[in-house]
């Protein structure tokens, strides 16, 4: 095996075991408002917690990441991953598990920045479809266990298997992690952050990512007057959709270009959100499942080329905090605008899908454009 390939091999591993706190969502969600005997909207809010959380904290283990390598890092953050699911194994209240579910997301969101940037790293050359194919571990992976957690009529116990599970496997695989000794220039995030582009293209990845969230949250209450097989069916698909994309969209980005790539991505999201408003759920699912998983994969190989790979696991870090705000919209305030109009919620997650790709189009325009300048300025 060359040496670079186990570092796909470790990212794809633990992108598998981080695809269970998002796309194990839907088979989790049910067991956890039996179990804690609480409305929807109380259980939605560890959904945001996560987003939070995840993203928040990815900016802190990215910076750390870059200056001392993914190693330290990357173990302390795998076990607290695993303790998310132990800890909400034996949670006896709502409140416990939102503390839990937290703290597993820390760990999750800087194990998610470290195992992308293992192939934006290593792989500029294919850098497409290298991130493509790690992160095609963050929805086959809760593809493969979702089946199993429908047979299962308490959370407990799926929690605490896989707790187990993740607590023997990850820290060992972050031990051998590592990033080139040698890498290419790149903007820090400091240069990130004074710049219009940047921002942009931070409020593209947003916008882009809502109709995703919205899934990967509210799929099982969307379709509750589905036949339990089928729902399982589907909640089982729509991961598996989300991560077989990846490396398919990443490899097709390296051929036809990333910002293509992005557009058709944001293109078909919106007439996945269109399936959407017209009620054909399981059609909208499959689309928004193919296009919207391989989002960040795109936006995260996007950020590589544009910025340079330096400084790519803090500056992918803090445009994973979009994520965060994209759980917010995608996940309370659509939960909210459901209860009130379903019409007006289906709208929503539509528009915004279309004002990701207007932003996308702004931010590579100012970009490009400042670099031009920059080499006229250079010469």
């Amino acid at each position: 095996m060359e040496r670079r390939q186990r570092f796909i091999v470790i990212g794809l591993i633990t992108m598998l075991f981080n695809s269970l706190y998002q796309y194990s969502w839907n088979a989790l969600e049910p067991l956890f408002r039996v179990g804690f005997d609480v409305s929807l909207v109380e259980v939605e809010v560890a959904f945001t917690l996560f987003t939070i959380f995840s993203t928040g904290f990815q900016t802190v283990g990215g910076h750390f990441a870059d200056r001392d390598g993914p190693r330290k890092v990357g173990v302390i953050s795998a076990i607290l991953a695993a303790a998310g699911f132990l800890g909400t194994s034996f949670s006896n209240s709502i409140y416990q598990f939102y503390a839990w579910w937290s703290l597993g997301s820390i760990g999750e969101g800087i194990l998610y920045g470290i195992a992308s940037n293992l192939a934006v790293k290593w792989y500029p050359d294919r850098r497409g479809f290298a991130t493509g194919l790690v992160s095609l571990g963050f929805g086959v992976g809760a593809s493969a266990i979702n089946p199993l957690i429908e047979g299962f009529t308490s959370f407990r116990e799926p929690t605490l298997i896989i707790g187990i599970a993740e607590i023997f496997a990850i820290p060992l695989l972050m031990w051998f992690a590592e990033y080139p000794k040698k890498q290419n220039l790149g903007k820090t995030p400091a240069d990130l952050l004074k710049t219009w582009g940047w921002w942009a293209l931070y409020l593209s990845f947003v916008m882009a990512a809502v109709p995703l969230t919205v899934m990967s949250s509210s799929l099982a209450y969307l379709a509750k007057d589905f036949s339990p097989q089928y729902l399982a069916l589907l909640i089982s698909v729509f991961p598996f959709m989300s991560g077989v994309s990846r490396p398919i969209i990443g490899h097709l980005s390296d051929k036809i270009g990333r910002v293509r790539s992005v557009a058709m991505t944001d293109l078909m999201m919106f007439f996945g959100s269109l399936f959407l408003f017209y009620g054909v759920l399981p059609i909208s699912a499959v689309i928004i499942g193919f296009f919207g998983g391989s989002t960040i994969t795109l936006y995260f190989s996007l950020v590589g080329d544009l910025f340079g790979s330096k400084y790519s696991t803090s500056n992918n870090a803090i445009l994973y905090t979009g994520k965060a705000v994209a759980g917010v919209l995608g996940g309370v305030v659509f939960s909210y605008l459901f209860l009130v109009s379903h019409i007006d919620s289906f709208i929503y997650v539509t528009s915004t899908s279309v004002l990701g790709l207007v932003l996308l189009l702004v931010s590579v325009k100012v970009v490009r454009s400042r670099e031009q300048k920059d080499q006229i300025t250079t010469r």
